[in-house]
């Protein structure tokens, strides 16, 4: 620290001292006091702190004594909660003051203050780092600034549709797109849609000149256009390339955009030949592939992020639930296959004439579906059949609490996520 003496120096918060070596105070995750590694007279020192010690090198705050307690323990564990018995929104207030946001409370904590926000409306905005003389006028900020924060913006205007007036009516754009093609890919399967010409369904799998200049082809064309545009710039605007392209809803864009231009390729170099016939199941394939593009709208709502958040974390549960049927399935068809088809009791079931044709009663059964077209004849057989019911019910609940508390805490986040957003987008109405 350029300001100052001594081995160490003392914060005073409140009356709580906590005394620190100047090389801590340079990386300090709390940014306030981080700050105070770069003063480099005592002016500086008192427009971050209340008052300063000049002879002991401490640094008083008039703060609350015990919210920067619980901020410190943040500090050594990484984990922030609010005070017992304060106001949440004054332990917030704490939080900005010390250069700290929402996002670093524990989610428990998350619901609260978005809860008691929304009550109050209360809109707190974080405070701007001015640590060093540039900081402190309202000049013009530098090129390579501005060139920053323009890409910022865009790429909250494409990734968060919440983020501003813009991004609302992008993602309402996209929206009217994927509805759209929808449309146009289930109109396309009924027999009167291609009635007047008397076509295929292999000729429908061709993308010719005349096909692109139906009414259907140009639609489609338009929605390709729109969404592979729309993935470029995101790209584009990315900040990491490599994690935009492992995301998952980005390699789902990918599968619904890239069937199409495949399509075209392959039409385009087997023309009218009989090598289309051979490849006309590989072009159906392709085109059915647009029904990917029904999950783009997890972008734009909350309910479906919410599902794949959901089964991101609880991979381990449903890999258990696997487990559970797999292990009742193997159980219940042998069983059921030998009293149904082994013991020659007179009356064979056909149905049951091995184990892999009695799985699927199995599953049938233990998901309580009952199609009716396998049932157990003999009387062993449909007291096993009970019994698999049974343990279906048991065995398909048993993960089921965790992935609901799962679901319930990935809603919440996703939400406070979008209030925030919400937030923002109300201040740039007032503004």
């Amino acid at each position: 620290m350029n300001f100052g003496r001594g081995p160490s120096v003392v914060l005073n918060v409140g009356g709580t001292r906590y005394s620190f070596s100047r090389e801590v105070l340079k990386d300090f995750p709390l940014r306030r006091v981080s700050r105070l590694h770069g003063c480099l007279s005592e002016q500086d020192v008192l427009e971050v702190c209340d008052d300063y010690d000049r002879e002991r090198n401490e640094y008083f705050f008039d703060r609350h004594s015990e919210a920067f307690g619980f901020i410190m323990l943040y500090v050594r564990h990484g984990h922030l909660r609010f005070v017992p018995h304060m106001c949440e929104l004054s332990f917030y207030n704490e939080m900005i003051y010390w250069g700290l946001e929402g996002s670093h409370l524990d989610y428990c904590c998350q619901r609260r203050l978005d809860d008691r926000m929304s009550e109050t409306c209360t809109y707190y905005a974080a405070e701007e780092p001015s640590g060093g003389p540039e900081g402190k006028g309202k000049g013009r900020r530098p090129p390579a600034a501005e060139g920053r924060k323009w890409l910022e913006r865009m790429r909250r205007t494409f990734e968060e549709p919440t983020s501003s007036v813009a991004a609302q009516v992008l993602a309402t754009v996209s929206i009217l797109f994927v509805i759209v093609s929808m449309v146009v890919l289930c109109a396309s399967t009924l027999p009167e849609w291609r009635a007047p010409e008397n076509r295929s369904v292999e000729e429908q799998s061709r993308y010719t000149a005349e096909s692109v200049r139906e009414p259907s082809g140009i639609i489609e064309a338009i929605c390709i256009g729109w969404f592979t545009a729309e993935c470029i710039v995101r790209f584009i605007v990315s900040k990491n390339k490599c994690e935009f392209v492992r995301r998952p809803l980005n390699i789902i864009d990918l599968l619904a955009i890239t069937p199409y231009y495949i399509s075209v390729l392959m039409t385009v170099f087997t023309g009218e030949n009989s090598q289309l016939q051979r490849a006309g199941v590989t072009l159906r394939v392709l085109r059915m592939m647009r029904i990917f593009w029904v999950i783009k709208l997890a972008r734009h709502f909350i309910g479906l992020q919410t599902l794949g958040l959901t089964l991101k974390r609880c991979y381990r549960e449903m890999v258990m639930l696997l487990v559970f049927i797999c292990v009742a399935m193997a159980i219940f068809s042998a069983l059921s296959q030998l009293l149904e088809n082994g013991l020659d009791l007179g009356t064979k079931n056909k149905d049951y004439a091995s184990i892999p044709a009695a799985c699927w009663w199995v599953i049938i059964s233990m998901t309580t579906v009952g199609y009716g077209d396998m049932c157990p004849i003999t009387v062993p057989g449909r007291i096993l059949g009970g019994i698999c019911v049974v343990s279906g019910i048991v065995l398909l609940a048993l993960p089921i609490t965790f992935i609901y508390h799962s679901f319930v805490q990935c809603y919440h986040e996703l939400k406070f996520r979008s209030a925030r957003y919400s937030r923002s987008l109300s201040a740039e109405f007032l503004n």
